[in-house]
């Protein structure tokens, strides 16, 4: 796990909601990154507790899932309905580079890492119910939904599940959202999320992702669905009513959460004799 030169965490006095606020010094981001974490009051004393990790989309910052979507109050709300278990949320800036950086590795600083390594070590730090390294689940919209795929495909034994939203499934649709495109100079493997996916098919963990009919990313989405469906791939694609919007992401967060709950409950092992 890595070891932060600083690790800033807010005073349980001011905090709110569960809501937790943790900056970091990322080698791999050679410098600071921030992340809102939270956990269910409940949960706080037991261990461990499931992580997900969220991932914004472009302009974003780590505060978007919480303060436009409400991801905390979703997952309270049906984890007090008995709908999933108990879980953290983990919700990083993506580096805030430009306007997003794909959280992929660049010449500037290694975005993916900042993801895959040093988050869930964050999150695990700023709640004591999170098990150091233990898998997280992984999710996102936009360009978060092109982060959790990707990520998820290109690392499948470090994930337990992996959801998606409005995705972009191509790097290159990024720059109809950038101000400026990523640098020519930069390195990208593995941009197309259906070729990532036909390579890992026999290793990802389960995988399901959505798209709005009124989004401008459907199209790229329901090709995406269609190639994996072609190929073969196990995955899981729902269309609902709705753009490219926080009123759709804020609403559908909920599909994730069941179906990563679902996930736990099929993990969990069953008493002898049942």
């Amino acid at each position: 796990m890595p070891a932060f030169r600083t690790l800033e965490l807010s005073s349980p006095r001011l905090e709110h909601d569960g809501l937790r606020f943790v900056t970091v010094h990322s080698l791999h981001l050679r410098g600071r990154g921030d992340l809102t974490v939270w956990a269910p009051d409940a949960a706080l004393g037991a261990a461990p507790l499931p992580l997900v990790i969220l991932l914004h989309g472009v302009y974003g910052s780590h505060w978007a899932w919480a303060f436009l979507g409400a991801a905390h109050l979703t997952a309270r709300r049906l984890i007090e309905e008995g709908r999933i278990p108990p879980m953290a949320l983990a919700m990083p800036s993506d580096g805030l580079a430009s306007d997003g950086t794909g959280y992929v590795t660049q010449s500037a600083a290694d975005y993916e890492r900042w993801i895959l390594d040093d988050v869930p070590a964050a999150a695990a730090a700023a709640l004591p119910a999170v098990e150091p390294g233990v898998r997280p689940f992984i999710a996102g919209l936009s360009m978060g939904g092109f982060g959790a795929l990707r990520l998820g495909g290109r690392h499948p034994e470090r994930f337990r599940g992996i959801s998606a939203h409005s995705s972009v499934t191509r790097l290159e649709q990024l720059d109809g959202f950038l101000g400026e495109p990523f640098p020519d100079s930069m390195p990208v493997d593995d941009a197309a999320i259906a070729d990532l996916f036909l390579r890992q098919r026999h290793r990802l963990p389960p995988v399901r992702f959505d798209c709005g009919t009124e989004d401008p990313l459907i199209e790229a989405n329901r090709k995406l669905h269609l190639d994996l469906l072609e190929q073969g791939v196990a995955h899981g694609y729902q269309e609902f009513a709705g753009g490219h919007e926080w009123p759709y992401w804020e609403r559908h967060l909920e599909d994730t959460l069941k179906f990563f709950g679902g996930i736990l409950e099929k993990e969990r092992p069953r008493d002898a004799g049942h």
